[in-house]
């Protein structure tokens, strides 16, 4: 018979690990502070295509010239269109009116004439729109981790589904702390790409762990309730164990081809997404493995361990 990992026993070095990891993101974002997209503080996105080479730092001068400073410069392939595409951001708390732009895409034509640089689109966002918008998604990244604890709470009721789903849902957090802190400390701005990586590995994660909790549920059928917790925690996390790293690798070969496919064509909204989803699955078999279950028989333990309330 195969000798089992002692995931349960060793369970405290891995709460450590956890810990240390999520304070030193914590401390990261306050030290070095956290970049905000237009999409939710607020200003203006301006895209354009172009040919040839182009002098991106004299054209980001110019801009600025015209409309203000602070502004930033990315450039990056159209795959549909096989043109270069240019793109200029302005964060702020005020966007740019027509005739600004207007005066620069003349002065993009005069100066700029061998690079053909058109104008595709101009994005405005008011900030208190941002505002909203960003508290619109944080919400939804709550309601959703809720609902999974009512999910887990309900399916496995007959095992302890509140204290189940506390812990997982607890897994969960740790979860999107480790993603929140690939776009920190990458230097990816916040945006849409961070909400949706967020709730995608809310979904990924919590099903890794309904896996271990059914074989939880199957095991103590077999087992009986006399069985010790932490063994047939242990026992179950064991079994399950080769199906959730799998289902990793295989999902992260694939999110692996798609950063070097964005990387290569410059696709940076594709990239910028795919790459913290490839951490955040890393972190979900992880926090599936070493924490949720190993949490559920740190709390069952210390329940045991209160003493009973002495009848009046």
């Amino acid at each position: 018979m195969k000798k089992e990992l002692n995931i349960v026993g060793n369970r405290k070095k891995f709460f450590i690990f956890s810990a240390l990891l999520i304070v030193f993101i914590i401390a990261y974002s306050l030290i070095f502070g956290v970049q905000m997209d237009i999409q939710f503080k607020g200003g203006a996105m301006i895209t354009y295509s172009y040919e040839g080479e182009l002098d991106v730092k004299s054209l980001q001068n110019d801009a600025q010239a015209i409309l203000g400073n602070n502004i930033s410069v990315q450039t990056g392939d159209n795959m549909a269109t096989d043109a270069k595409t240019l793109t200029l951001t302005l964060p702020g708390t005020e966007t740019v009116d027509t005739e600004k732009v207007s005066a620069l895409d003349e002065k993009f034509g005069a100066d700029y004439a061998d690079n053909k640089i058109s104008q595709l689109e101009m994005n405005n966002v008011n900030p208190s729109m941002g505002k909203e918008f960003f508290a619109k998604c944080i919400v939804a990244i709550v309601m959703a981790s809720l609902l999974i604890l009512v999910y887990i709470a309900i399916r496995f009721k007959k095992i302890g589904g509140w204290p189940a789903g506390s812990m997982a849902v607890v897994a969960l957090i740790h979860d999107l702390f480790v993603v929140f802190g690939v776009f920190v400390i990458a230097g990816i701005p916040l945006n849409s790409n961070f909400i949706a990586a967020m709730l995608t590995i809310l979904g990924y994660s919590i099903n890794d762990t309904v896996v271990i909790y059914d074989r939880v549920r199957e095991n103590r059928a077999l087992m009986g309730n006399k069985a010790d917790f932490g063994a047939l925690v242990n026992t179950s996390i064991n079994q399950s164990l080769r199906r959730s790293i799998n289902t990793t690798v295989s999902t992260m070969l694939a999110l692996g081809t798609v950063c070097v496919v964005a990387g290569i064509y410059g696709l940076d909204s594709i990239f910028t997404f795919a790459f913290p989803l490839i951490i955040g699955m890393v972190s979900g078999v992880y926090s599936t493995i070493f924490i949720a279950g190993p949490l559920w028989v740190e709390w069952s333990i210390h329940q045991s361990k209160k003493p009973l309330k002495k009848k009046a």
